[in-house]
């Protein structure tokens, strides 16, 4: 199995499903984990020195902090209802206590952060939504925390894309810290499948082929983005949605086309498309 890829798991003693760290995934800005909990259930994230963003994935909860206190928050029992979520934007140095008002499914996304900016609400009307791409490279996405929004360091978006298309294509990378034509971004991708016995298929790879994995991903799998390209591509009679979480010493995202399939972005490819 390639190091790139984190299975669920059923959750742990403490809730949870996924946990991503920079010392397990030998990178040094980006955190990610999942937590799954009963009506209820609580749990409680100590302070550190990341800034966190709590996304609410699925389900209703209680946010509270030393700061704030955000009350039976969330709307969607299902990220396949494709209504914008609820999230947090929660400062450094802050305890964080999350109780699930009805079964919850949330992701925990952290980076380092500088104390710039207080901790807030971000509500579904907070957050941007876009179609990208047309036929079958189309997809729709929710800005969560673009990079036009306050922020020390953490990019936050989901995904949505149809049976049969391809997303985070055509492939690029943001891997070389060379402003203003790229940044250096580590990313990781939360899959979520449905129906939910599905999988899709997530490439990873360099131009010198010198990482060069191609990944089966199945509902709740994490795939690691270190460096290179890493397009995705569902399967038909499944739809794909997914959570990205990017950090690196720049909060911007600027990246690179790969070349050769640049031309996807173009007229000819609808053209193409439009004629078939």
């Amino acid at each position: 199995m390639s190091k790139l890829l984190s299975k669920y798991h059923v959750p742990d003693r403490d809730n949870r499903t996924q946990h991503i760290t920079p010392e397990t995934a030998n990178w040094e800005y980006v955190h990610f984990s999942v937590y799954e909990l009963n009506a209820g259930e609580s749990i409680t994230l100590p302070a550190s020195e990341n800034e966190t963003c709590l996304v609410l994935v699925a389900g209703i909860a209680s946010v509270i902090t030393l700061q704030q206190r955000f009350e039976k928050i969330g709307e969607r029992i299902s990220p396949f209802e494709r209504k914008k979520p609820y999230a947090v934007y929660v400062a450094p140095n802050e305890i964080i206590i999350i109780i699930a008002e009805t079964q919850l499914e949330l992701a925990v996304c952290q980076a380092k952060g500088k104390g710039n900016y207080p901790t807030r609400l971000i509500a579904p009307q907070d957050i941007s939504a876009e179609h990208r791409g047309n036929g079958n490279n189309r997809r729709y996405v929710h800005n969560i925390l673009p990079d036009d929004q306050p922020a020390d360091s953490l990019l936050v978006v989901e995904v949505y894309t149809d049976e049969g298309c391809t997303s985070s294509y055509p492939s690029h990378k943001h891997d070389t810290d060379n402003e203003p034509q790229e940044t250096y971004l580590e990313e990781t991708y939360y899959h979520r499948l449905n129906p939910s016995q599905g999988f899709c298929i997530q490439r990873v790879y360099t131009d010198d082929r010198s990482l060069d994995e191609t990944m089966a991903v199945y509902n709740k799998d994490v795939v690691m983005v270190p460096k290179g390209y890493h397009p995705v591509a569902t399967i038909a009679g499944y739809d794909s949605y997914y959570l990205n979480v990017m950090a690196g010493p720049t909060r911007k995202w600027l990246f690179t086309w790969e070349k050769d399939h640049q031309w996807v972005n173009g007229e000819e490819y609808a053209a193409k498309y439009a004629s078939r």
